[in-house]
Order: C-alpha cells, then structure tokens, then sequence
C-alpha cells in the first residue's frame, strides 16, 4: 500500500508543479473532447428530434440502428477511422493521421449515436397535447425543433454529459489513431495506461484524479443547471 500513497502525494506535486507531460496530456483531451462534442451536439441534436418527434417508414428499424451503435467498440471505431484516414484510405490526402483532428472524428462517430439515441427517447416523451398546440399555432419547423429542445434541455443535458464521459474515458480511437505522441496526441487515458504500463503510478494516478476531478465538475454544473 505504501507504493499508492507515494503516488498519491507525487501526483499533487506533479499536478502543482505543471509538470509539462501531464499538463499536455490534460491540455490535448480538452481540446478534443469539445471539438467532438461540439459536432456530435450539432448532428446528434437535429437526428434525435427527428427521430422522436417524427413517425415514418423505417423508424423502427433506424432506431434499432441508432441503439445498436450505442454499443459499438472504440477499437472497431479507431480502426474504420484508421483505414479512411491513413494513406491507403479515401481521406488520406488530407493527413488527419495522427493528428488531434483524427482523434475527434473518431470520438464525434462514438459520441453522435449516444446523442441522437437520448434525445430522441426524451423528444418520444413530450406530451402529445403539446406537440398539437405548436402545430395549431402555426410554429414553423424551426420553431418547433427549437421549443421541444427547450422543453426537454435537462434531459438533452443528460444526453450531453453521457456522451462527454463516454469521450472523455475512451482509449482505443486516441491510441490507434493519435498514436498516442507525447506533446502532440497524448491524451489522459492513452498516457495513464503507458504510464502504468511503465511502472510510473504517479503519473498515472496524477491523471486520474483530473479525470475524477472533470467528472465531479461537470456533475456539479449539471445539477446547479437542473436546480435553475
């Protein structure tokens, strides 16, 4: 136990001190974390309402799609977006390999079905009466995306902060295709499992606790959010 309390107490003095590695790391998985989110959010949201709001042909069977990929492995999904960015790939020319703009492709592909799916389940309990009332009063398509957005923002919110922590924890995309360089594409969770896989648990654990440390604020704003 005495190896875990050493590496609690050096990972305070790495986080205090700004130790370049660690801060790079931090600095690299904010940067594409808001990035994917801020696509996934801008995709996620007009596809979820669609598909909650709307009934058409295929519905069901594009929302059994939808909460499939829910599921889908971040390895399968580093290594489709591996072949379509690499040099053999269709995207090669534009050497996204490698690159923090790679990593958010890949995380926004896992992000979007997680977005879509809750708020499409969020629109789907909107009282019918409402919906009625936006149509008999004549709202226009925008203006009835906008108001059942509004109407459901808490749970869009949810939506949000679920897709935020599955992105933020995630390893495979950022380790197969950022390839995990130190100062470039290194992100917590590709640098907490070399780290550990070095013997450096204060490394490792320095990292954790900013992950824990994210997680606890987002929480923290998503509940002061609801209580407004």
């Amino acid at each position: 136990m005495d190896f875990l309390v050493a590496g609690f107490f050096k990972a305070f003095e790495l986080l205090i001190s700004g130790d370049k590695s660690t801060w790079s790391a931090i600095s690299t998985t904010l940067k594409v974390s808001t990035c994917s989110m801020l696509f996934s959010m801008a995709a996620g949201l007009p596809c979820g309402f669609v598909l909650g709001y709307f009934n058409f042909k295929g519905k069901k069977q594009l929302r059994t799609l939808v909460d499939t990929l829910l599921s889908l492995p971040t390895v399968f999904i580093g290594l489709a977006v591996y072949a379509f960015i690499s040099r053999q790939g269709p995207l090669g020319n534009f050497e996204f390999l490698f690159t923090i703009t790679g990593i958010a492709i890949g995380q926004t592909i896992l992000a979007f079905p997680i977005i879509t799916a809750i708020t499409a389940s969020t629109i789907e309990g909107i009282d019918d009466d409402f919906k009625m009332t936006l149509t008999s009063l004549g709202a226009g398509k925008r203006n009835i995306l906008a108001t059942c957005l509004w109407e459901v923002r808490y749970g869009i919110l949810v939506a949000a902060v679920t897709a935020y922590g599955r992105v933020m924890t995630e390893v495979g995309i950022s380790m197969m295709v950022g390839g995990n360089i130190k100062y470039h594409t290194r992100t917590i969770t590709t640098a907490i499992a070399l780290e550990t896989g070095k013997g450096q648990f204060a490394n490792g654990i320095a990292l954790g606790l900013v992950l824990i440390l994210i997680a606890f604020i987002v929480n923290v704003s998503l509940s002061s959010l609801r209580k407004q």
